[in-house]
């Protein structure tokens, strides 16, 4: 089979399977709208939980990061792309969460890959939750290192895989809220049972840092428990792009040598880490406080509101509220007539969930105005209907 036609045979089969992935060209897709070709949706389909893409003060220091700085970061931070914008940011995630040190990165993928391709080794074994992002199953499935998947959020097949003989090291790996279900990981059991192991725990806290525990501090924090590893993005709660590991000392010198996607990408450009600095202070402040009380508040309602629905509901208490539809095609349908009617929801389809699993995936947002989410709760009966 030639290059063309293994393209063409791929490509057959995901519309065949109603699984092909298609972009949208927006003018704007953050915050409570949606903008398209001069139209414009109720938007619940954006990581945006807290509106701070749309915040003035984070608005503002990147523009005066871009007059200050440029817009760019001119080479790898191993070369000319560390600032002090750069330094500021790490420092500050480093108090704000309790870590010796914070390392940034382009993006949450490229700090998942960084951390598992530099640190696993032949002899090793990387344990993580079925269910976890991609980006870590992918790192963990190309290293060395012998990789075992335990049952979603299950503590005791946890234990169980642990238990086995490993002449090296022990990675365990989960997220904090997980994307696609919008549940959350029983992080002091697993933390318990990681520690009893004498193993590492590396926590993906994209969809909770920001949103969830003392402060906004995260999962880990809810926990109560630090764990070696933890990854916090920009680009849901911050509102901005990018993200850090927080780790100890010794570690952050390692990845500083060893982390390949450190070393020859060129850095975030310091006017976007002075937006994520900014972005941070809201999170931090009364205000971040008064926010997530408001998207705490809109879960509820939707979650209310949502029970006498003929879909199945996700157990989730976050900003992700799945809707599970089953079929790839009736999941489609569903999106569309929901656009129809003048709100943006997307379906997700294998390979991104699990076959059969075809889902609503909606996620809300402090922006949204409570009026949105009984207009949405409306026209979900409807359809439902």
């Amino acid at each position: 089979m030639s290059w063309q036609q293994r393209i063409e045979t791929a490509l057959a089969q995901r519309r065949e399977s109603q699984t092909l992935r298609s972009r949208s060209v927006v003018a704007q897709g953050c915050g409570r709208w949606l903008e398209r070709d001069g139209q414009r949706w109720r938007n619940f389909s954006s990581n945006d939980y807290l509106g701070l893409s749309q915040h003035p003060a984070v608005v503002a220091a990147w523009q005066d990061g871009a007059r200050r700085y440029g817009v760019g970061s001119g080479g790898s931070g191993h070369i000319t792309g560390y600032s002090e914008a750069h330094q500021h940011l790490e420092r500050q995630l480093a108090q704000w969460l309790g870590y010796p040190r914070a390392l940034l990165f382009i993006s949450g993928f490229a700090a998942n890959h960084a951390v598992i391709s530099a640190l696993a080794q032949s002899e090793d074994m990387l344990v993580a939750d079925r269910l976890s992002h991609a980006s870590l199953l992918e790192a963990a499935s190309q290293s060395p290192a012998q990789l075992r998947r335990f049952a979603h959020n299950d503590t005791a097949a946890l234990q169980r895989l642990l238990a086995k003989s490993c002449t090296g090291q022990r990675l365990v790996i989960t997220e904090g809220v997980f994307s696609m279900d919008g549940d959350s990981a029983p992080l002091a059991e697993i933390a318990a049972a990681t520690r009893q192991a004498g193993a590492w725990l590396m926590v993906d806290d994209a969809h909770a840092a920001g949103v969830t525990g003392d402060g906004g501090r995260g999962s880990c924090a809810q926990a109560q428990w630090r764990p070696e590893l933890q990854v916090v993005t920009f680009g849901k709660a911050f509102g901005v792009s990018g993200a850090a590991v927080l780790c100890s000392e010794p570690l952050a010198d390692y990845l500083l040598q060893f982390a390949r996607h450190l070393i020859y990408s060129t850095a975030m450009p310091p006017a976007q880490a002075t937006a994520v600095s900014a972005a941070l202070e809201v999170i931090a402040s009364d205000e971040g406080e008064a926010l997530r009380a408001r998207l705490c508040s809109h879960i509820q309602r939707f979650r209310q509101g949502a029970a006498g629905l003929p879909l199945q509901l996700t157990d989730s208490s976050t900003a992700i509220q799945p809707l599970i539809v089953g079929d790839n095609e009736a999941a489609l349908v569903m999106a569309q007539r929901l656009r129809e009617r003048g709100f943006w929801v997307n379906a997700i389809r294998p390979p991104t969930v699990p076959p059969g699993t075809a889902r609503l995936r909606l996620t809300l947002s402090a922006a949204h105005q409570n009026e949105d989410i009984d207009a949405l709760l409306e026209v979900l009966h409807g359809i439902g209907e």
